[in-house]
């Protein structure tokens, strides 16, 4: 079927302009790579693919960045309706737990009674559909113009790794990979949200200072482990955002310590104390430590984050205090 439907696109873009073709479900997905919206010819091709038998739904996906008129003050903002707050959790490299963090720190959020939604905009290594448990289920458009977000875990989440094969990479430029994630943030129907927290990638590139620019973030959370390698690049990316001008809500060291369970010794496997120090330096909060444990890898790798499936544990708690500051910083 998807051979079929192919055929059908390149009759109305060229094949260079195709990045993918996928069918789930009776949906079929056309994702186009630097070519400007018609309507016109979108219209067309999704009216002949509605013809293919077994294809319920046709939605035609953009990954081209979208022109905008600069405003005096900068580029245009871009616009999420009903959301109150929104933040960032980065890292200055990967390894550190950061996707981890952002999907515990989320639910954490949502146990203190705020509704929280949690967008994926680690664009080259998605996990949250994998962390959240719908790895694999294709994204729902009632109009075909917009996306109903994924509604898991008493989350409001979206993310690009619904819409792609999970053993695909997106060789993608910088640009290309900022205006899919501007469409599929913009035209995702939120709804009434307290707090949006945003998994960027980790480091300081396109991405990240796209989002600090385009969106109007209230803070971003620096997640680090307490080794010295690792903190050099959460240094970087704490004076990152704040050259461009978004407020550092404070520093998380993420596996932090290790307690045996058999005998209660605790080792400083990383180092100890290092985010807490480097946070000292820097003038910025300290959040809290979150330990290195096997529950927290194994839930997270399910689909059941730790504060889902162990909301009494000590793990789920530690998540649940940092939850609470933030909260506090925000207004909420």
């Amino acid at each position: 079927m998807e051979n079929l439907i192919y055929e059908i696109v390149t009759k109305y873009f060229a094949a260079e302009n195709i990045e993918s073709v996928k069918v789930f479900n009776g949906r079929a997905i056309i994702t186009l790579c630097n070519v400007p919206e018609d309507d016109a010819k979108a219209n067309g091709m999704k009216a002949e693919i509605a013809g293919v038998e077994g294809v319920k739904k046709v939605n035609v996906v953009y990954t081209a960045e979208k022109k905008v008129a600069p405003l005096q003050e900068g580029p245009e903002k871009w616009q999420l309706a009903g959301v109150k707050k929104i933040i960032g959790v980065a890292s200055g490299k990967g390894g550190v737990g950061k996707s981890t963090t952002a999907v515990n720190l989320a639910l954490a959020l949502a146990n203190l009674g705020l509704k929280t939604a949690l967008f994926d905009a680690d664009i080259y290594g998605p996990s949250i559909p994998t962390m959240l448990g719908y790895e694999g289920v294709p994204p729902i458009s009632f109009d075909g113009q917009s996306f109903q977000p994924f509604d898991y875990i008493n989350i409001a989440s979206m993310s690009i790794g619904s819409l792609i094969d999970r053993s695909q990479p997106l060789i993608w430029r910088g640009s290309k990979a900022c205006g899919a994630l501007e469409q599929l943030l913009t035209e995702t129907n939120w709804g009434e949200i307290d707090v949006m927290v945003i998994d960027m990638p980790p480091g300081t590139g396109d991405i990240q200072l796209t989002l600090s620019q385009r969106l109007t973030l209230d803070g971003v959370i620096i997640v680090s482990t307490p080794q010295d390698i690792a903190l050099i690049d959460a240094v970087k990316g704490v004076n990152m955002f704040k050259r461009v001008d978004v407020p550092i809500l404070g520093i998380v060291e993420n596996m932090s310590y290790y307690v045996c369970e058999k005998c209660g010794t605790r080792a400083d496997i990383f180092g100890h104390a290092g985010a807490q120090e480097t946070a000292k330096d820097l003038g910025v909060d300290f959040l809290g430590e979150i330990p290195l444990h096997l529950s927290i890898r194994q839930n997270a790798d399910n689909g059941t984050p730790i504060v889902m499936a162990e909301p009494e544990s000590p793990h789920t708690k530690a998540y649940e205090a940092i939850a609470a500051k933030i909260k506090s910083k925000l207004g909420l």
